[in-house]
């Protein structure tokens, strides 16, 4: 979590759109269909549009997602290159790639 975020993902406002999108999505990725861990911000929250409802809570922005569709949406922004993944656990693994 970066830290110009850290107050509004510990709001009440954040707890209730999350729980909402949860329920929209039916607790599933809307990419591959797993279950949903994340509720991820398409447009991405920076400090300036933070304060913008549309952006940090609208539900046209919001999607739920599964740890790996979010950790591959924000590939470019990890520390990690495409060999790379977060496991369960969140330890950096080597990706399992299809032959």
């Amino acid at each position: 979590m970066r830290d110009f975020a850290r107050a509004f993902y510990l709001s009440k406002a954040w707890r209730q759109v999350r729980a909402y999108i949860f329920k929209r999505d039916s607790g599933l990725c809307v990419r591959c269909g797993r279950p949903g861990e994340i509720v991820h911000h398409k447009t991405h929250l920076t400090p300036a549009n933070i304060g913008n409802p549309a952006i940090a809570l609208g539900e046209d922005n919001l999607e739920l997602l599964c740890r790996d569709c979010h950790a591959i949406e924000h590939t470019s922004d990890l520390p990690t290159d495409r060999a790379l993944m977060f496991d369960e656990n969140g330890d950096l693994v080597e990706r399992l790639l299809e032959s």
